[in-house]
């Protein structure tokens, strides 16, 4: 089948911005299917650096203005890298213009903003991806394959956890991402997000969660006033929570954990072996089978291969590695084929709405003290 080469309108030039944009460029040379993308207008608030991202990324046209990006007939897909409190205008907005939208985590600040997102997005028939990019490693997928299999057993217990240290130092400077109008929540939106999402992917819904937030740092120094400024939202969060299958489940985390660069991690418990996966080490499973000889029973390690789902699109031989950028390449392919072949993209808006609802539970049952019950989509 053959398709038609998509416009791209990027708003956001930051860290998250650049790594779309590498991705999309990146994404015919890795999938040959895949016509590449046509990178048509990128904008940011920052004129001067839409300008210098356009250079550099190969953008044909740029500016400060995210409206006229949406006006623009030549731009078919919207990829939304910004703060978050700017996710559900664009995100709206940019459905509302006819375009496909990508839309980077989390996708709102409220439950009720995610909704609206959700509903929006399922009527405009267009392609609608949330950037859950963890949940597309090819390892991953063997989880989810070794679990459907029953290989290993019915799940008995999940224990996940997301640790980084980006806030570790009280000397690190007040961000937006300490604003709660700006930010939503703390370490639950920036990290707990992805762990909500995988937990999900693996084992279904989340039923029910008790939790607790907890913020170090009161105060950080303002880099533009020199002034301290309150931190409003949590550097720590932990839940229990159940699933709709029963299954037990522990949540940790912290953007506070001294030493963790990209700490997202967890053990699965099954009825007849485990799995554990350590995003620091992402090529590779590690995989526990029951009824091993005594004394020669433990983990395996699988390392990430061609025989994995997408690796060998990027390398022949295993062992050999993919890392975070790949990762953004893989949904970058996803969410281009969905848009091209009119068909639904994953994860989409209805899954950023699940880990949405997820996460105000556990805000609202940390305030309450007391469990409280995760509602689901319609």
């Amino acid at each position: 089948m053959s398709y038609r080469s998509l416009g791209i309108g990027l708003v956001g030039t930051g860290f998250m911005g650049r790594a779309h944009a590498i991705a999309l460029r990146s994404v015919g040379g890795v999938f040959a299917a895949v016509p590449p993308p046509r990178l048509v207008h990128v904008v940011d608030a920052d004129a001067g650096r839409a300008g210098q991202a356009a250079e550099e990324l190969g953008f044909l046209r740029h500016g400060d203005d995210w409206q006229a990006l949406l006006e623009d007939p030549d731009v078919d897909a919207v990829s939304i890298c910004t703060p978050n409190h700017l996710h559900h205008e664009m995100a709206m907005a940019a459905l509302a213009a006819g375009k496909h939208v990508w839309c980077e985590k989390p996708l709102a600040l409220t439950v009720d903003e995610a909704a609206g997102l959700a509903a929006a997005a399922a009527d405009s028939g267009r392609a609608h991806l949330v950037g859950f990019n963890y949940a597309v490693n090819p390892l991953l997928s063997l989880a989810r394959e070794i679990l459907s299999s029953g290989e290993i057993g019915e799940p008995v217990a999940f224990s996940g956890r997301y640790y980084e240290d980006y806030m570790a130092d009280p000397a690190v400077p007040w961000s937006w991402r300490c604003d709660r109008s700006l930010a939503g929540s703390g370490a639950l939106a920036d990290l707990g997000s992805h762990l909500v999402h995988l937990l999900e992917t693996l084992l279904g819904p989340v039923e029910t969660v008790t939790g607790h937030v907890s913020t170090a740092v009161a105060a950080r120094q303002d880099p533009v006033t020199g002034a301290m400024r309150a931190v409003e939202n949590e550097d720590i969060a932990s839940a229990h929570a159940r699933l709709a299958s029963g299954v037990p489940a522990t949540l940790d985390i912290s953007r506070v954990a001294s030493g963790y660069k990209c700490g997202l991690a967890f053990d699965l418990f099954c009825s007849r072996g485990a799995l554990r996966f350590d995003q620091e080490r992402m090529n590779e499973l590690q995989l526990f089978e029951a009824g091993q000889r005594p004394g020669r029973d433990g983990f395996r390690r699988l390392l990430a291969g061609p025989a994995h789902p997408d690796y060998a699109a990027f390398n022949p031989a295993p062992g050999h590695g993919l890392g975070y950028n790949d990762l953004k390449v893989i949904e970058a392919r996803n969410f281009l084929c969905a848009a091209m072949e009119g068909r639904a993209a994953w994860p989409d808006f209805s899954d950023g709405l699940r880990v949405q609802r997820v996460m105000d539970a556990i805000e609202r049952s940390a305030a309450a003290g007391q469990a409280v019950r995760v509602e689901a989509n319609e």
